[in-house]
């Protein structure tokens, strides 16, 4: 597998810094976390990279993203919605300038006749975006394991098995995985609502 192709390509994208619009990050942290894939399946944190993730796309087989989405319903829904209708979600209420970059990539995928032949995007209504430094509200953290596990299910679906890990991988030393971002995040009565002083500078 070169640099940029897969057969399958897991994306999480969104911003940790900004509460629920972490939903997409974490999912795919805990995909990679939790299961052994196949060498052809790729799982990327795509954070806000915008245009950056166009040549993963144009060289993916097929897609899938988990991302924060307002879908206009209950926070904490999962809404699944498949191939031709992805564009379409990824683009409508936008709720940040990654997905305005995300909704390009896919376009340009399409312009240049490289788009993956089938395309899962898995959203979850967010709660709260506006906390700076925020995690993830609990009716949002508390879908990650399904979507997971549909996104697993799937892939034994297109015929790429996934195996559990008997041990998670190590990501403790990382700052930014949630345990460690949650632990040093202040108690919500102690957070300052505009800012966290991890993320700001003089």
């Amino acid at each position: 597998m070169d640099d940029y192709a897969s057969d399958v390509l897991v994306l999480g994208i969104g911003n940790l810094l900004w509460a629920d619009e972490g939903f997409g990050v974490r999912c795919a942290e805990v995909l990679a976390e939790r299961y052994e894939l196949p060498t052809t399946v790729r799982v990327m944190d795509g954070g806000t990279q915008g245009l950056y993730l166009l040549p993963y796309v144009q060289q993916a087989k097929r897609l899938i993203v988990f991302d924060a989405v307002d879908y206009g319903l209950e926070p904490g829904t999962v809404k699944l919605v498949e191939d031709d209708e992805v564009p379409r979600f990824m683009g409508a209420k936008k709720m940040s300038l990654h997905q305005t970059g995300f909704q390009e990539v896919i376009a340009a995928a399409v312009l240049t006749g490289q788009c993956p032949e089938r395309m899962l995007l898995i959203g979850v209504q967010p709660e709260e975006l506006d906390d700076y430094g925020g995690s993830l509200r609990d009716v949002v953290k508390a879908r990650i394991p399904e979507c997971v596990e549909a996104v697993v299910a799937l892939l034994a679906e297109w015929g790429y098995g996934a195996t559990r890990r008997t041990t998670t991988t190590d990501s403790c030393d990382n700052v930014l995985s949630i345990d460690a971002y949650e632990a040093g995040r202040p108690s919500h009565e102690a957070a300052c609502r505009i800012g966290d002083d991890r993320f700001l500078t003089s």
